[in-house]
């Protein structure tokens, strides 16, 4: 029996980094996302129900093969952790104090086998399954380039001090920070709050940088 296909052990440089900081080119890459702003920890917030609307069509399109879609060059995978592109509204340093101002793109990575056509009868397929409107989903390339990333144990609010050491790296390194509207500060959710202890969750840091002259 062949095993499913799993990103995080297949592209380890990108889903499994150390504890120190380093380089990355990220190539471009497809996901399903949706887009909003506000408190990623109010109980009924938008963000929340972003998560819902993600998951739901990407196991509406793992599940495909039961459902009687039959997807070209389908293959068996895991579906890919929960991302997220971050950034405070106006732009300007993230206040974790504040995460009100915060504007986020919520997604998760596609298979590349996945048409234009499959998304669109997977958000069709899950409205219908799930009675709710997933039109806020939406396809979206991103194109990421040269970033500084770091593997960050420990709770959310912590990330402050491995983004430290990753401002350190830059500066050791001829580097600076390079975000903007459209490169942004990037995270990956490899644990589940829920069911994992604050000191025990791991999130993928990374941030878009460009060479100093």
């Amino acid at each position: 029996m062949s095993m499913a296909f799993d990103y995080k052990k297949e592209y380890r440089e990108f889903y499994l980094p150390p504890r120190t900081p380093g380089l990355i080119d990220v190539p471009q890459t497809r996901y399903i996302a949706v887009s909003g702003s506000g408190d990623p920890n109010a109980p009924d917030g938008a963000y929340k129900a972003a998560i819902g609307l993600l998951y739901g069509v990407a196991f509406t399109i793992k599940m495909s093969p039961k459902s009687g879609r039959q997807i070209e060059g389908y293959f068996p995978y895991v579906v890919p952790p929960l991302e997220g592109l971050w950034r405070q509204a106006g732009g300007g340093a993230v206040d974790y104090a504040d995460k009100s101002g915060f504007s986020w793109i919520s997604m998760i990575r596609l298979p590349a086998f996945v048409t234009q056509a499959d998304f669109e009868w997977a958000v069709r397929q899950a409205a219908e399954k799930k009675g709710t409107d997933f039109s806020a989903v939406r396809l979206f390339t991103y194109d990421e380039g040269l970033c500084v990333q770091c593997m960050h144990v420990g709770p959310y609010d912590a990330e402050p001090e491995t983004l430290a050491r990753m401002h350190d790296f830059m500066r050791e390194n001829g580097l600076a920070p390079d975000v903007s509207e459209t490169r942004r500060h990037h995270e990956i959710y490899l644990g589940d709050p829920r069911r994992t202890a604050p000191a025990r969750l791991r999130t993928v840091l990374r941030l878009p940088v460009r060479r100093l002259p």
